[in-house]
């Protein structure tokens, strides 16, 4: 017999919207016994079928969808069935960037949620992230296998969330080969070493692709402070633009070893770029005080909110960060700042950058948005898959 879970009246609106999440105050009862990770049919109060999903009995997020279809068996074929239209709608990005690393699948975007896989090269690196991909595991590793015979597939699954499904961290092999060196891959025609072991996330921020190639225009003769650089990525199209001068920050030393390869496979004049390991808001104001001045910063700082408690606080580091980083632009330069934390929503984003503008005696005209890669789709029916946000500013 199938477990079931019967929600509370009126709370299937969400789901026939499609949205793929059913918080725990929405369920009225719970029928059989569904272990961590098992499916589970959804019914409205009244026995209406709305969908099939993963159980998890320890989140707030108490059943993520795998289908809205009753019929749709959860197995390997739907697997399949769900990676091939996610790599259909990737085909054009993947060609005309000439990219030998994107993302695969971007988790309840592409309907799958709590999975993300990114394609480096021949390896295939998976983010398991919720309870039914936990407990799907072996179907999703045939699955990549049947349509990606060639790759290897690694599990970088050591994230804090993985505790709040009732799972501990885990990584390694999944089928293949374990990469003993850093895969190299190619973005828009540079080459870039991703660390799968034990770099960030899967091993490196594919998402930012766009905005780095934007920084190029911005880069002719200029002088380019790089702030939080990790592997010096924005670094490598900012000498590519000729720049003048780019100094890659970072706290770091192995991601700024790596900043310095990553120029050296380029052939790029590496006598043009610095590596320095430094806190980046100790050195902002280090620079302020010495009367340092660039023509274009970037500021692209690791996520500061990871929950609702922790907005208020973000609000502030980010606001600290875009004073300082405007105090040290000549007049008539140009930021790039981000927040790649989702619960900072755009207008709030902008809102504070705009005030960090007034902090620092400044005026801010915005020129251009940016956002995450198109390899990083937003669902229509899951706004929250648009997490990052980017400005690309002119300060006077």
């Amino acid at each position: 017999m199938s477990c079931a879970l019967y929600l509370q009246p009126g709370r299937e609106k969400s789901l026939k919207r499609k949205h793929p999440w059913i918080f725990s105050k929405a369920i009225k009862k719970v029928k059989g016994k569904p272990a961590l990770g098992d499916t589970v049919t959804i019914y409205s109060h009244d026995g209406q079928y709305l969908a099939t999903a993963a159980y998890s009995p320890d989140s707030q997020i108490r059943a993520r969808i795998w289908s809205f279809d009753q019929s749709e068996q959860i197995d390997q074929s739907f697997f399949e069935r769900k990676l091939s239209r996610a790599l259909a709608a990737r085909e054009q990005v993947i060609e005309e960037g000439q990219l030998t690393g994107f993302r695969l699948c971007a988790a309840e975007s592409d309907g799958l949620p709590g999975i993300t896989i990114d394609k480096f090269d021949n390896y295939l690196v998976c983010q398991l992230l919720s309870a039914g991909a936990e407990r799907h595991k072996g179907e999703i590793v045939q699955a990549l296998r049947s349509l990606f015979p060639e790759c290897n597939i690694y599990e970088r699954s050591d994230v804090d969330v993985r505790k709040k499904e009732g799972l501990e961290k885990t990584t390694g092999v999944l089928w293949g080969d374990e990469p003993e060196a850093p895969v190299v891959i190619m973005e828009n025609g540079l080459k870039i070493e991703v660390d799968i072991k034990s770099g960030h996330k899967t091993g490196f921020y594919l998402d930012q692709r766009d905005s780095r190639a934007a920084l190029e225009r911005f880069s002719k003769g200029k002088s380019v402070l790089n702030c939080f650089c990790y592997t010096g990525t924005f670094g490598l199209y900012a000498l590519r633009g000729e720049c003048d001068e780019v100094i890659n920050v970072d706290v770091s030393q192995p991601a700024l070893d790596t900043a310095k390869r990553n120029v050296e496979h380029n052939d790029l004049d590496l006598s043009r770029a610095q590596f320095v390991k430094q806190d980046v808001f100790k050195l902002l104001r280090q620079y302020r005080e010495e009367g340092r001045q660039f023509d274009t910063i970037v500021m692209d700082p690791p996520k500061f909110a990871e929950s609702k408690a922790q907005l208020n606080g973000a609000c502030r580091g980010y606001k600290d960060i875009n004073m300082l980083a405007m105090q040290l632009l000549k007049p008539g330069g140009t930021l790039l700042t981000f927040s790649c934390s989702g619960l900072m929503e755009q207008n709030l984003f902008q809102k504070v950058v705009a005030d960090a503008a007034l902090d620092a005696g400044k005026d801010l005209l915005i020129m251009e948005r940016l956002n995450q890669a198109a390899d990083h789709p937003i669902a229509g029916c899951y706004p929250e898959g648009f997490y990052l946000k980017g400005l690309i500013c002119k300060v006077y």
